[in-house]
């Protein structure tokens, strides 16, 4: 219980009452409970999505949806996203682009990701038939937070002064990125079938693509580049359901 309470409280703003899930330990072995944090985000916001769906239009229910992800963040992930842009687009050498990365002021780059991503987010949702929207929104929170998982357990961390997201690399999470992978493909068949699945599946490979990229760039990841991943993978439910020929 502690230490999906670290994880509850390091990964929304919901308020936790009490000492639990403070200590260092907790947060350390919270990692596991990522995937069951997305899914609990996910039924929430899928129950939001549905109810929106019978009083507002596709198109301004799909930005509440939007809006509503983002801010149970905090925008954490998001930051992390405008960061990562920041550092990965400057063409510059390895080190000063960790040093753009952790510089607390935004650039162009982060700001045409964060629009960027939420286009995608609303244009994608506002596609989809409104019967399957609220589906779509259950994936996009768990793709998310299994995101970070997958992505730690693949890739080291970069920075070897430590950072906000050394504390999670106490031990390298890879059979927990197997659990969250399943738990995700077996949450896109239950909702969706077929074609949960394949946007479950779209989910991991991109996830594992943008993991190869960082490792390139940076030699390892970030907590900046975990919360990239985390916004990316958001957006693949979505998309792939959107192109789904089912869905026309």
């Amino acid at each position: 219980m502690k230490r999906f309470l670290a994880a509850l409280r390091f990964l929304t703003v919901f308020p936790i009452p009490g000492p639990w899930g403070h200590a260092q330990e907790d947060l350390a072995g919270s990692v596991p409970c990522f995937p069951l944090i997305g899914l609990l985000l996910g039924g929430l916001a899928g129950a939001l999505a549905l109810g929106l769906s019978r009083v507002l239009s596709p198109l301004l229910a799909s930005v509440v949806v939007v809006i509503a992800l983002l801010a149970v963040s905090g925008g954490l992930h998001m930051d992390g996203l405008s960061d990562t842009a920041d550092g990965f687009f400057s063409a510059r050498r390895r080190e000063r682009m960790l040093e753009i990365m952790r510089d607390s002021h935004i650039g162009a780059m982060g700001v045409m990701a964060i629009v960027c991503v939420l286009l995608l987010k609303v244009a994608t949702l506002d596609s989809i038939p409104q019967r399957t929207v609220w589906r779509a929104v259950v994936l996009m929170p768990l793709a998310g937070r299994c995101a970070l998982v997958v992505s730690m357990a693949v890739l080291p961390y970069a920075r070897p002064e430590g950072g906000l997201a050394t504390v999670f690399y106490t031990r390298r999470p890879r059979l927990t990125a197997l659990w969250a992978a399943v738990l995700l493909m077996a949450t896109g068949a239950l909702v969706l079938g077929i074609a949960g699945l394949v946007a479950a599946g779209a989910s991991v490979a991109v996830v594992l693509l943008f993991a190869a990229y960082t490792f390139r760039k940076i030699g390892g990841a970030t907590g900046d580049t975990l919360g990239a991943a985390c916004e990316i993978a958001e957006i693949v439910p979505a998309l792939t359901l959107a192109a789904w020929p089912v869905s026309a």
